[in-house]
């Protein structure tokens, strides 16, 4: 993507050739000795080294590891199954909601991506998350935003986790300023409306949108600090002041 905020890093350089080769069984032997839950595969696009993925998937399933795909969602239906088999947990960038803005800048197309999220709903029981980066002037527009949101909801449910994160000039984009709070906020507030229960904004430093509330009575969940879980109050997957069944899966 021509506004790639991770290009540094998801770009192989000539520096790095002499890179260390790490098996599949050494990655799982790495996060069991750390007592890591999970395993995220991520920066490039995990679809580029799908058959790496596969390998370290199903070995880290078999010690009860859980792993966790961060993807543009853009891989062939034809190999999505054996990708995705042993995938506990996926984060799709949803980069935009207009063809046009995936040809022009991604050099890919929506409908790719829709075909995905539809199929990771409907035909598996992988935890779905989406990530929507809001560029000024190319996809922050209360149009764009109020059709992905109703797409969402009538696609995907009320109950998808919808993260909306602030852009910063990078990679061939240099020409577009960072985009402001208020933009996220916003967007928040239109997620908000539409009816999605889950909603959240990222690099921002805004307590609001780092919660999980209770979609039934409204408690304070979880609160985050960036990275950091200050409070937890899901038990057994439910709300522990009235009960309510939260969505996702709780380690």
């Amino acid at each position: 993507c021509k506004f790639c905020q991770n290009w540094s890093i998801s770009k192989a350089k000539l520096d790095a050739e002499g890179s260390m080769y790490v098996t599949p069984e050494q990655v799982v032997a790495l996060a069991k000795k750390y007592r890591t839950p999970s395993i995220a595969f991520t920066y490039n696009d995990p679809v580029i080294f799908g058959e790496y993925v596969i390998d370290i998937a199903k070995l880290a399933r078999e010690e009860g590891i859980h792993p966790v795909m961060v993807t543009a969602g853009y891989i062939d239906q034809n190999a999505r199954k054996e990708v995705f088999k042993d995938i506990s947990a996926a984060n799709v960038d949803l980069k935009a909601f207009s063809e046009n803005f995936y040809h022009k800048l991604t050099l890919s197309h929506l409908q790719d991506i829709l075909d995905t999220l539809l199929w990771l709903r409907n035909e598996t029981d992988i935890h779905l998350e989406i990530t929507t980066l809001l560029i000024p002037g190319e996809n922050d527009s209360d149009e764009e935003i109020q059709r992905m949101c109703g797409w969402i909801l009538g696609n995907l449910g009320d109950e998808i986790p919808l993260h909306f994160t602030a852009f910063h000039p990078d990679y061939k984009m240099l020409n577009k300023k960072s985009t402001s709070p208020t933009v996220l906020k916003r967007a928040y507030a239109l997620a908000k409306s539409a009816g999605l229960k889950y909603v959240y904004t990222g690099n921002i430093h805004w307590d609001e949108g780092q919660i999980t509330f209770c979609p039934s009575c409204g408690k304070e969940l979880v609160k985050r600090t960036w990275h950091n879980v200050k409070v937890n109050r899901v038990r057994n997957g439910k709300c522990d002041g009235c009960g309510c069944i939260i969505a996702g899966k709780f380690l």
